[in-house]
């Protein structure tokens, strides 16, 4: 069955391999299902609030300008619904490049399928997403190819498929595929610029190994594609007596990274980590650090109130 499992996700991943552009990446994408596909809502059975900071390349220089280092702040929701056959969740994110910022609010549903030993997901998500140009320099006043500060705002949608088990994982998901075009004013506020909403394509998996009873290693990776580049996450995560952990992490052709995070309070509800990003690539035009800060919450499972009858042999009179 897992075999299975494995073979429809990468011929998901082999098909869509043809699009996208990046989004916002995050360190602790092993902790992150909910940015990365739809289909991970509810799929744990335990509601889940869980918020990421991330500050990318620390001081950089901007030389003109007050900063330039990217900043993403994102919060996300999601928990199982029964009556649903599924799950919901919520994704809300704040994403500054420069001058311009993105904000994005999607709304996701999957629903749950028994499958081997654990669960498969199939999700679609609806967003919205508000796109800011900030101030520019022209060199030459009026120019027309310099953007005017305004923003333009468009919907679009997104789907993806998880699967869920004790010792393993795997997910993927894309977004855009309306591929929406945003318009913005010129500095002479005389036309229209446009810039066109690619595809986003993400692509997981993980794997719990026991060492120890006390000690879980968890190799995992990340693939992401676009029209234009082709990027990847590699790394390992150890993790003792389910509270404390560490790892290491690899993100082609960008930077080396390691995290640490505790899990508190009963049944380890409360989860803080750190990941710490070093720039292994293109050093001279970026900062050297970026760091990046996770908390989420876990609930209880939800309670069965109301169980089925059971039928047996016992009950059942004849004359």
């Amino acid at each position: 069955m897992k075999k299975i499992i494995l073979a429809v996700f990468l011929l998901f991943v082999c098909h869509l391999s043809s699009w996208a552009q990046q989004q916002p990446q995050f360190t602790h994408y092993g902790f992150n299902g909910m940015y990365i596909s739809p289909a991970y809502a509810g799929i744990t059975n335990r509601p889940e609030v869980l918020s990421l900071y991330r500050y990318q390349w620390l001081n950089y220089d901007a030389t003109f300008d007050d900063g330039g280092s990217p900043q993403t702040l994102m919060l996300s929701a999601h928990t199982p619904v029964r009556f649903l056959k599924g799950g919901l969740g919520l994704n809300l994110v704040q994403d500054k490049i420069a001058n311009t910022r993105i904000q994005q609010a999607a709304l996701s549903y999957s629903f749950h399928l028994n499958v081997g030993e654990g669960k498969l997901g199939l999700g679609v998500q609806g967003n919205i997403n508000t796109v800011k140009k900030g101030s520019y320099r022209a060199i030459d006043e009026g120019d027309p190819n310099v953007p005017f500060n305004s923003s333009d705002t468009k919907y679009d949608v997104g789907a993806g498929v998880w699967y869920e088990s004790e010792l393993f994982y795997a997910g993927g998901g894309v977004t855009n595929l309306l591929r929406a075009t945003y318009e913005f004013a010129d500095s002479a506020n005389t036309g229209k610029g446009r810039v066109l909403g690619e595809n986003h394509i993400y692509a997981t998996a993980g794997y719990n190994f026991a060492l120890t009873n006390a000690l879980v290693a968890t190799p995992t990776v990340l693939l992401k594609h676009d029209t234009e580049t082709f990027s990847f996450d590699a790394g390992a995560r150890i993790t003792f007596d389910e509270k404390y952990w560490g790892g290491l992490n690899y993100r082609h052709q960008e930077a080396v990274s390691a995290l640490v995070g505790i899990a508190l309070l009963q049944d380890n509800a409360l989860r803080v980590g750190y990941a710490f990003d070093f720039t292994t690539f293109n050093r001279d035009a970026k900062a050297p650090t970026s760091h990046e800060v996770m908390v989420s919450y876990r609930l209880p499972e939800p309670i069965v109130r109301f169980r089925p009858p059971v039928r047996t042999p016992r009950y059942n009179f004849s004359k």
